[in-house]
């Protein structure tokens, strides 16, 4: 089956710049060494802590950032070096939508401008097709025609991000990039836009990477979700198994903290020592390791811990500090195996 997306060793470095001449003396190591492919349909959720890299991917994968270094193929188009000339076509099958509505909706533009503004961008149809096409995308999203002449302004959260909604699939494309699209929203809003979304993707047939910090809302709209810990993908499997059978030790971390609705559940919350390594400079060796103290991290320097298949497309981290003895055996034999996912 041929993928929609394909990501390999991707990086995104931005630069740190200090003394007199303002030269570069270290970097951002945001996005470091990713890689994963999308099928066609498919929901990915990518989920970490704050400051894990998850926003600034998907600003790499819609090329809202110039990657480093790596490559981005869409349909076997790579766009990770390509020109903003050769970008502009490309840009009708994948889009973004942002965590904030209120921040991502010119609050200038009324509610037509900014819904039009990419067919127009795009010159589809003529202008008097377009303003149906605004009209008629409205009401796919659940607002009225009426709102075209009004302002962001004038709406609630929910509403706002429906225009969002509105906006990324006016091209019709083919992927889109959720960049936390229910964490503004109050939590009886969050369910309506989340139920949107689903409808959207069964009628469009669109794919998803869908960012969130969130895991029970991931676990209700993922079929596979990539587990980030300081750029770095350390886990990556179906939504099922990673929720039944989670191998990475940070992974199993963030998994307890989900909040349960039956009072007389008491599972055990497991928490994580130690503060986050910076990602201007990472660790040498493993840094969930080196962040919770594993008295085998020393090891771990020069370690080549990337992902390996400890169960058919089931991936994790090869690394010491974050697995159980029988997964480090079992990940230590495969350390040399293709690793792509």
């Amino acid at each position: 089956m041929s993928y929609l997306l394909e990501v390999n060793d991707l990086r995104m470095h931005f630069p740190v710049k200090g003394g007199v001449f303002s030269r570069q003396v270290a970097a951002v190591k945001a996005v470091d060494g990713v890689s994963f492919f999308v099928r066609p349909g498919e929901t990915l959720g990518l989920v970490g802590e704050s400051g894990c890299g998850k926003s600034t991917l998907g600003k790499c994968l819609v090329r809202l950032y110039q990657p480093t270094t790596g490559s981005i193929r869409l349909e076997g188009k790579e766009i990770s070096t390509a020109s903003q000339q050769a970008l502009r076509p490309l840009r009708r099958d994948i889009q973004m939508m942002f965590q904030d509505p209120a921040e991502s909706l010119n609050s200038r533009f009324s509610v037509r401008q900014i819904v039009r503004e990419p067919l127009d961008i795009q010159n589809i149809g003529t202008p008097k097709e377009r303003d149906q096409m605004v009209e008629d995308l409205l009401e796919k999203v659940g607002l009225p025609k009426s709102a075209v002449n009004k302002f962001p302004f004038e709406f609630s959260g929910g509403q706002r991000q429906r225009i969002g909604v509105a906006r990324a699939i006016a091209l019709n494309p083919k992927m889109l990039v959720l960049d936390e699209p229910v964490s503004a929203l109050d939590v009886s809003v969050q369910s309506q836009v989340l139920n949107l979304l689903v409808e959207l993707q069964k009628e469009m047939n669109m794919a998803y990477i869908f960012i969130a910090h969130d895991l029970a809302v991931v676990k209700h709209i993922s079929d596979r979700v990539a587990v980030m810990y300081l750029g770095k993908i350390v886990e990556l499997a179906d939504s099922e198994t990673i929720y039944r059978n989670p191998r990475h030790a940070y992974t199993k971390a963030l998994l307890s903290a989900i909040p349960h609705a039956d009072p007389d559940h008491h599972g055990q919350r497991i928490r994580l020592e130690g503060d986050v390594p910076s990602p201007i400079d990472p660790p040498k060796g493993s840094a969930f390791g080196h962040r919770i103290g594993h008295p085998r991290y020393e090891e771990t320097i020069g370690l080549d811990m990337g992902l390996v298949e400890i169960e058919p497309g089931h991936f994790v981290s090869a690394d010491p500090c974050s697995l159980t003895e029988e997964d480090w055996a079992k990940a230590k034999g495969l350390m040399k195996a293709p690793t792509a996912v």
